[in-house]
């Protein structure tokens, strides 16, 4: 069996940081209690696996003096890939088949095709435009909506509920924030197609996963895939492990062999970098290197 990861407390994260100057850090929570704490005094860089820093209190880091640096970039292509991948499972009914045949039974599992549909893409960043540009392959229809981004081609951008009443498949790819946390509650769920699929590889939050277990439950929309959770691990107890309608994969959406090796090493070569007096590439609160109490300040 493989190991479950589960998240540290801050007091004991911060414990296990003692006498540190640096730390490759996963999804744990870097909040403002760990920076305070004395047991993270030589604390100087929190390097973060992937480009998600929902987890790191930015803010409480600056104050600080903590230097905080992601990976942006690195993981674009390989979760654009696996949103595919889940899409066509769980459009194409993939698992149901498997079971089926496993179980015994030849009968087959009636899907619904991909080529010449809609595509609703909910944020059009990096991984939303990588997204899209596959779309062109199936001659697909493509439908973007983001607040923050600038256009891009290939994508028409509309309004949220527009997006989800015309699109066949809706996928998501926001970063999360206190402004769409729970964006696709019960209303915009009830605004998409009886006949339309949700894809998340993004944050689980973004989604009222109560309202999406009812929808699915009873028929509202064919089915979903998620790949993130609100909470995570899921938890045993979660109505979503027995949702029908719905495939299921452990936030593994990054995890191919060589996005890791390269995730990796960026991560470590940021620490790397940092201690040795030199700017890391990508340091997500920059304005900490000029405080006057900054922990550490590269010399170039």
């Amino acid at each position: 069996m493989l190991p479950i990861f589960i998240a540290l407390a801050s007091a004991a994260l911060a414990e296990a940081l003692r006498g540190f100057d640096a730390v490759l850090a996963s999804s744990d929570a870097y909040d403002a209690a760990l920076f305070a704490s004395p047991s993270t005094a030589t604390l100087k860089c929190v390097s973060r696996w992937g480009v998600g820093l929902d987890c790191v209190d930015l803010a409480a880091a600056t104050r600080a003096g903590v230097v905080v640096c992601n990976t942006p970039g690195l993981l674009d292509e390989a979760v654009a890939d696996y949103a595919w991948a889940l899409l066509f499972a769980v459009a194409r009914r993939v698992a149901t088949g498997e079971d089926l045949l496993r179980g015994g039974d030849w009968s087959v599992a009636w899907g619904h095709d991909i080529h010449g549909k809609t595509l609703g893409i909910v944020g059009c960043g990096r991984i939303g435009s990588a997204v899209a540009r596959r779309a062109a392959g199936f001659g697909m229809r493509v439908l973007g909506h983001d607040p923050h981004a600038g256009d891009t081609p290939g994508i028409e951008r509309v309004d949220l509920d527009r997006l989800l009443a015309e699109s066949d498949f809706v996928t998501l790819h926001s970063a999360l924030t206190e402004a769409n946390r729970g964006l696709l509650d019960a209303r915009r769920i009830a605004l998409m197609k009886p006949t339309a699929y949700l894809v998340n590889t993004a944050r689980g939050a973004l989604v009222d996963e109560g309202a999406l277990v009812a929808a699915l439950s009873a028929g509202r929309i064919a089915g979903a895939a998620l790949d993130a959770f609100a909470a995570e691990p899921l938890p045993a107890a979660s109505p979503l492990r027995s949702c029908p309608r719905l495939l299921i994969t452990p936030h593994q959406a990054f995890n191919s062999v060589e996005t890791g090796e390269s995730v990796s090493l960026a991560a470590a070569r940021a620490i790397v970098d940092l201690l040795e007096g030199r700017r890391p590439v990508h340091v997500a609160n920059p304005d900490v290197l000029s405080a006057p109490h900054a922990r550490v300040r590269p010399r170039t």
